[in-house]
């Protein structure tokens, strides 16, 4: 991913955590998980988490899943990258 252009797989993660399907690790590296199933690109995942676009959705004890939300840049990645 670069910062202009998020990628489609990008993009549908970004969709995934916004309709509420993703839970995230608070492990140092974040593992995502949609609809229960790991996610298969522990790279672009961690990406995007440490670019700032997803984030737990609470704290918790390292090592647990909890929903993930868009930040605030996240969800203006997703809106700029859906009009385009």
């Amino acid at each position: 991913m670069t910062e202009l252009t998020p990628s489609f797989r990008d993009l549908a993660l970004l969709r995934a955590v916004a309709a509420g399907r993703v839970h995230i690790t608070t492990n140092r590296e974040p593992d995502l998980f949609v609809d229960g199933v790991a996610c298969c690109d522990q790279i672009g995942a961690g990406s995007l988490v440490r670019a700032g676009f997803l984030e737990p959705s609470a704290p918790a004890v390292p090592g647990t899943r909890v929903p993930a939300r868009l930040t605030a840049l996240g969800a203006r990645v997703l809106h700029e990258g859906l009009a385009a």
